[in-house]
C-alpha cells in the first residue's frame, strides 16, 4: 500500500470535493483495493477487500502527519473508514466507521462553484458521486453556450439521483431542468442542494419510477438535452444490461432538433460498445459528438472498464428558405 501512502504524503489542502487515490484503476499494483476521497474537512478511505488494523493505522499516521503539515492552524483532522468487501457488495451492505475527529451535520462540500449536501457516515453512495466530476463541468460548459437560445435550454434529468447535474445547469442558465428519481429521499437532498446553490426556480421534481411514467416526462418536453446516469445494477429498478435499450429507444422522441443527449455507464463489465452497438440499431438518427474525458484522479489502466459518458445529437431542423 505504499503508493496510498505516498499519495497521502504529497497532497495538497484540497479546496473542494475530489479523489486523492484511485487503487481500483490498476495503476498502482498491490493497491487495487484502496481508494481515497475528501469531502473536505472529512477524508474517505474505501477499502474493497479485508484490512488488518495494521494497514489502517499506517494510513491513519499518514493522514495526521500531512495534515499537520497542510492544515490550518486548530484545524482537527477528520477521516472515516469504510468496508465494501465482496460479500458485503453482494449483499449491498457496506460498513463504515468513524476514526478520527467528527462529520459536521449538515455536510457540505463544494465542487466548481456549487454546494452540495453529502452523507458520508452511511450507505455506498455519499451523496456527490466524484467519478462525474468532467460530465458535470460538460453539463454545465453546454449551458452555458445555450444560454442564449431563443427559448432557453430545457433539460431531463433521468435518475437525477441528488440532482447535482441541475445544480450545474441552472446556474449556468438552463431554463428548466425536469428530475426525475425514484428514491423520495434523493429528491428531497436534491431540492435541498438546489436552495444550498439559491436556485429557487426552473426545477421540477419528480419522485417516480422513470418507466411508469413516460407518458408525463414526454408531455413535458421535447428536451434540449436528456442526461441519462442510471446505475449500472439495481435490484428492482435497472439493470443495464437489460434496461438501457428501454431508454435509448426513447431519446429520439424525447428530443428536441439539434438537442443533446448525455449518456453514462458505470460498469466495469461493459465496454463503450455496449453504448454505441445499440445507438446505432436504436437510435441511427442520433449522431455521436465524444466521449468526456474522467477526472484525471480516475484514471484507469483499461479505459473500457472505466465509466463511460457519451454524447449524442439530434440532427437540427433545416432552415427553408424565404421567397
Amino acid at each position: 500500500m505504499q503508493a496510498l501512502l505516498d499519495a497521502i504524503g504529497t497532497t495538497p489542502l484540497p479546496a473542494g470535493a475530489q479523489r486523492i487515490f484511485h487503487g481500483r484503476g490498476g495503476r498502482y499494483p498491490g493497491c487495487e483495493q484502496w481508494t481515497l476521497d475528501v469531502y473536505p474537512p472529512v477524508w474517505v478511505l474505501t477499502s474493497f477487500a479485508p484490512t488488518t488494523d495494521e494497514q489502517l493505522a499506517a494510513v491513519g499516521a499518514a493522514l495526521q502527519a500531512r495534515w499537520a503539515q497542510i492544515a490550518p492552524a486548530g484545524e482537527p483532522m477528520n477521516w472515516v473508514f469504510q468496508h465494501r468487501g465482496e460479500a458485503l457488495r453482494l449483499e449491498g451492505r457496506s460498513e463504515t466507521r468513524l476514526m478520527a475527529g467528527a462529520v459536521p451535520d449538515p455536510h457540505v462540500v463544494n465542487e466548481g462553484g456549487a454546494r452540495y449536501r453529502v452523507h458520508v457516515l452511511r450507505g455506498q453512495n455519499h451523496g456527490l458521486f466524484l467519478d462525474m466530476a468532467e460530465g458535470r463541468r460538460w453539463v454545465r460548459d453546454h449551458a452555458e453556450a445555450r444560454r442564449g437560445d431563443r427559448y432557453g435550454l430545457k433539460v431531463l434529468n433521468l435518475f437525477a439521483y441528488t440532482c447535482a447535474f441541475s445544480v450545474v445547469a441552472l446556474q449556468a442558465g438552463a431554463r428548466q431542468v425536469v428530475n426525475v428519481d425514484m428514491s423520495h429521499g434523493a429528491i428531497a437532498i436534491g431540492q435541498q442542494n438546489h436552495q444550498l446553490n439559491h436556485l429557487t426556480t426552473g426545477a421540477t421534481f419528480l419522485p417516480h419510477d422513470i418507466f411508469s411514467s413516460w407518458g408525463k416526462i414526454t408531455r413535458s418536453g421535447p428536451y434540449g438535452l436528456v442526461i441519462v446516469d442510471p446505475p449500472s445494477y439495481q435490484k428492482g429498478s435497472f439493470v443495464a444490461t437489460k434496461d438501457y435499450a428501454r431508454l435509448i429507444r426513447r431519446l429520439p422522441d424525447l428530443l428536441a432538433p439539434g438537442g443533446h443527449a448525455l449518456l453514462c455507464l458505470n460498469a466495469p463489465e461493459l465496454g463503450v460498445d455496449f453504448l454505441q452497438t445499440q445507438m446505432r440499431e436504436l437510435a441511427p438518427e442520433l449522431a455521436f459528438v465524444e466521449r468526456v474525458a474522467n477526472p484525471a484522479a480516475f484514471a484507469d489502466v483499461d479505459e473500457e472498464r472505466a465509466l463511460k459518458v457519451l454524447v449524442y445529437a439530434a440532427s437540427a431542423l433545416e432552415s427553408v428558405p424565404t421567397a
